[in-house]
């Protein structure tokens, strides 16, 4: 009665599914290795035992702004390990929002059966600063989303930790690290805006497709069976999430494509992603591009023709080239009895397609040869879907020239 769950977890396609979690921690961070530099610039101190820093990582969603603190702060007490003894408090202010419930997680971070009940801020702030002292630890505190607690108490957490060494006992116990989406030195006051310093701020980009595909690479390394992936499913997913520059997509886009052939594996099925399973990784996709179908009803009727060539291709492959486009292309005018235009007209018509967004390309080399040409893809729709449509447009739009 329950073989219908058989496939999950079967390992046909997935051999390590916790790789694919956003929370996952890779031992390397690819595409941020001048973040990660520009960031240890900001710590060099850090490595004397009387060495503090800060710094302040803004960015959109899904740049990589926590995992890049998170990497930072492992490296580091790996790099310092029998040097420096370091701790690491990370508080996501967006669950703990006041400035009295994030002091409470640093503490407890650092000693989890420390009391928190009945004591001030003033009160759990010293009794950290003692416990810093008494084990000559030096405490990185990672403060993401930290416009939620800003908003709610304002900064004087921020201002009582970067004066927790203001005494004659103690130096460099406390490093600060604040992760945000928004621009947070413009909402800090000026004593503690003075002590982080605007040298300090380090912006992080959104991903480039480029980086999203050396991401989708990564986790299929590591996550996927050996074999059931290939370079052209993986520049489909990072060209899929290319407009958002958002990581977590693409390890969405490649878990989901996953799953689906895991899913389908009977076998009899090919043991591999293909590319529909990446076009109906979910019904919210495929609904929504279906209602942007209607963006061919303006294209020429040329235009028609090249466009239903290119998708009876790649309702199978990942990418085409131009040569594959301009074969295809004779093909579909022999069966519309169309003379097929020339190979610059064919150029411009392929351009206007890519303009509108249905199509994507970029400069690789040649399959199996040398040089390099130009490579097409659909990220964003649903080849079949699109055929479709063209093939109910194209004899009217035909018959009226």
């Amino acid at each position: 009665m329950t073989g219908y769950l058989d496939r999950i977890g079967a390992g046909l396609i997935i051999a390590h599914p916790e790789i694919l979690d956003f929370d996952h921690l890779p031992e390397e961070l690819v595409g941020r290795e001048d973040l990660q530099e520009a960031l240890a610039s900001k710590f060099t101190t850090v490595g004397s035992p009387e060495g503090a820093a800060r710094a302040v990582i803004t960015g959109p969603v899904g740049s990589g702004k926590t995992v890049l603190a998170k990497t930072f702060c492992r490296d580091l007490r790996r790099h310092l390990s029998g040097k420096r003894e370091i701790n690491v408090a990370h508080v996501n202010c967006r669950n703990a929002s006041t400035s009295m419930r994030v002091a409470q997680r640093i503490l407890h971070q650092f000693d989890p059966g420390h009391p928190d009940r009945g004591l001030s801020m003033g009160e759990l702030l010293m009794s950290l600063r003692k416990m810093l002292r008494r084990t000559s630890t030096h405490l990185i505190v990672v403060l993401d989303e930290v416009d939620h607690m800003l908003r709610r108490s304002g900064d004087e957490l921020l201002y009582q930790l970067l004066r927790i060494d203001e005494d004659q006992e103690g130096k460099g116990t406390v490093s600060l690290i604040l992760v945000s989406q928004e621009q947070v030195l413009d909402v800090l006051e000026t004593a503690v805006l003075s002590k982080f310093g605007q040298s300090n701020h380090i912006r992080v980009p959104p991903y480039t497709v480029d980086g999203l595909e050396a991401i989708a690479r990564q986790r299929a390394e590591l996550a996927l069976v050996p074999g059931t992936w290939n370079n052209g499913i993986l520049r489909l997913v990072a060209e899929r999430a290319g407009n958002s520059g958002d990581a977590r997509r693409v390890i969405e886009y490649l878990s989901s494509a996953a799953e689906r052939a895991e899913f389908r594996q009977d076998g009899h099925s090919e043991q591999a992603i293909t590319v529909d399973d990446l076009h109906v990784v979910n019904d919210e996709l495929a609904t929504n591009t279906k209602q942007r179908l209607e963006i061919v009803d303006d294209l020429s009727a040329q235009g028609m023709l090249v466009l239903l060539a290119m998708c009876r291709r790649l309702r199978t492959e990942e990418s085409m080239t131009m040569g594959d486009v301009e074969r295809l292309y004779n093909v579909v005018c022999e069966e519309y009895e169309q003379r097929p235009k020339s190979h610059t007209t064919l150029w411009k018509h392929v351009k206007n397609i890519e303009q509108e967004g249905i199509v994507a390309s970029r400069v690789a080399t040649v399959p199996g040869g040398r040089g390099r040409t130009t490579h097409l893809s659909m990220p964003h729709f649903l080849p079949a879907d699109l055929a479709q449509r063209l093939e109910l447009l194209l004899p009217k739009r035909l018959a009226r020239r």
